[in-house]
């Protein structure tokens, strides 16, 4: 699986993943290929947890999808993955179907956002959540988190701390890998002497 973070602290937001790729029971170091889990769409970073399937097929549908790819909000991610949904049925042959109890159509998707707006998490039936501080998805997600609640007042910055996080997944989960490879930017907040007042 992987480790991946995002973090959001004073002005900065960071997304941070390990390298590892794994095929079942075979792993796949960063030496052999350039494993990207985090890709660019517009001023906003994704990270997918998943299958290896979902990384060129998720930066190509949404790259594709132009002005339509918003992540401005959890109201514009939210609808950002319903348009993409329909993307992913009809041109990408996406298998929707998990369990038969399933209330929705599922994307296959766990993914974590970092834009200027905030820091966003998406999970298979649209389900968009904003964090305040830091959030993790993959296997090593727990020794993430962990690792980011203990380090987060002492750290400086949020690439530090979303460093920390996914060096914690790749130490004690069998599923993630070092080198962390790790995105930084501002937020679009003011900065807080500058909140409430006018132009």
């Amino acid at each position: 699986m992987t480790t991946i973070v995002v973090v959001k602290k004073d002005r900065e937001i960071a997304i941070a993943s390990d390298a590892l790729v794994t095929f079942g029971e075979t792993r796949l170091p960063h030496g052999y290929e350039v494993n990207e889990k985090i890709f660019q769409v517009g001023d906003a970073y994704i990270g997918l947890a998943g299958s290896t399937a979902h990384f060129a097929v998720l930066a190509d549908a949404l790259r594709g999808m132009g002005d339509d790819s918003r992540f401005g909000s959890r109201v514009q991610v939210f609808g950002t993955f319903q348009k993409l949904h329909q993307v992913l049925k009809e041109k990408y042959f996406l298998n929707t179907k998990e369990e038969d109890s399933d209330p929705y159509e599922s994307s296959q998707i766990t993914a974590v956002i970092a834009s200027p707006a905030g820091i966003f998490g998406v999970y298979s039936y649209r389900e968009v959540f904003s964090f305040d501080r830091f959030w993790g998805i993959g296997s090593g997600r727990n020794f993430a988190l962990g690792a980011m609640y203990s380090a987060y007042e002492r750290a400086g910055s949020a690439k530090r701390i979303a460093e920390l996080g996914v060096k914690a997944g790749c130490e004690f989960d069998k599923s993630s890998a070092l080198p962390v490879r790790v995105f930084s930017l501002a937020t679009g907040e003011p900065a807080p002497e500058q909140q409430g007042q006018n132009p």
